[in-house]
């Protein structure tokens, strides 16, 4: 049964459309855009919303420009249901994305034929993208093990071993999957993970080598490698390609605000960058290194816990942490063999 999200500030709206469509679809309502906004940040992926215009703080136009600029969110059908009825002002909603316009007052059969529409079309659409994954696989595969390559490319600059990459990117696809989200945006977070430290091949031998404690300046100059992975990556229309930039951008950002390269914070943080956070922290935790011993899980799972709402997303820490079996599984799946050199 599909997802539907309604967003309306005015609380009979809400019921008047939870009443159309209970019958038919799973229903999640947000009275702003904010908390639209939030609740998708947090993992929670509608199949199609219902869109407010006139809402206070964050008018239905801003919260369809917002969704419609990340890769993650940009295909979920929105349609607008408004009491702005001058053509202008339907013509600007489809001009930002959304597939359909319905004014109010509601008529329950409008609505209903109008999102049956759209979930027709977005079923057909993902039997299309299923069709052409499975004659596509090799070329998948190919891809795959590209991305992996040039993740490794990085590690060879570093002290860490050939299978980080492997777990991590594992560990990363295990949350997007105990979040809910689609098989199509969990294989982009497991492919675009391996690249969250491409940027390292701008970063010194002497830094990256070092076994010592880094000085200030020499800290500030590794801080740099996300807006180098960023640099490397570049801008593609390719929605693996962005959603490794968001990750090689974002995955050092702490959720309390303090981390880099530019201090955002929260649900701010692109949901990709706090994900791979865990996974990256999580398994240089349990990994041994050069400059310490391998932390045992226990420790780790400790030092995530306490970290909640400071390094880490809590939702997404209680994710992860339920997964224990999983976890294990992919650590003795991939454990460390001989250093790259």
């Amino acid at each position: 049964m599909e997802t539907i999200l309604v967003v309306d500030d005015t609380p009979e709206n809400l019921m008047i459309l939870t009443d159309i469509l209970k019958p038919f679809y799973k229903v999640k309502v947000a009275n702003n855009g904010i908390k639209a906004l939030n609740l998708i940040a947090a993992g929670h992926i509608p199949d199609l919303i219902l869109l407010d215009i006139m809402m206070p703080e964050l008018s239905g136009y801003e919260v369809c420009k917002k969704l419609k600029s990340d890769p993650f969110t940009r295909s979920i059908p929105i349609l607008f249901v408004t009491a702005l009825t001058e053509g202008k002002d339907e013509a600007e909603g489809l001009s930002l994305g959304a597939v359909d316009y319905i004014t109010k007052p509601l008529n329950a059969s409008i609505v209903l034929a109008r999102i049956r529409t759209q979930i027709t079309l977005l079923q057909y659409q993902r039997n299309l993208e299923q069709k052409l994954a499975e004659r596509t696989e090799e070329i998948v595969h190919t891809r795959m093990e590209v991305i992996r390559q040039l993740g490794r490319a990085a590690e060879y600059k570093d002290n860490e071993t050939g299978t980080h990459i492997l777990r991590m990117s594992a560990y990363a696809k295990i949350i997007a999957q105990k979040i809910g989200l689609d098989t199509a945006r969990t294989e982009l977070i497991f492919l675009s993970a391996a690249m969250h430290d491409i940027g390292k091949i701008g970063t010194p031998d002497s830094i990256l080598k070092k076994e010592g404690a880094l000085s200030l300046e020499e800290w500030e100059i590794v801080k740099e490698h996300p807006l180098q992975g960023a640099e490397i990556i570049g801008n593609h229309q390719s929605a693996l390609l962005q959603t490794a930039r968001i990750v090689a951008l974002t995955h050092h950002e702490k959720f309390d605000g303090t981390g880099y390269p530019y201090g955002i914070k929260g649900h701010d943080i692109p949901l990709t960058g706090r994900i791979v956070a865990i996974a990256d922290v999580f398994d240089a935790l349990t990994s041994k290194r050069p400059y310490k011993e391998a932390w045992s899980m226990e420790q780790a799972v400790a030092y995530l816990e306490e970290q909640k709402g400071k390094h880490f997303d809590p939702e997404l820490v209680d994710a992860f942490l339920s997964c224990e079996e999983e976890i294990k599984a992919i650590m003795e799946q991939f454990k460390d063999a001989e250093k790259l050199t």
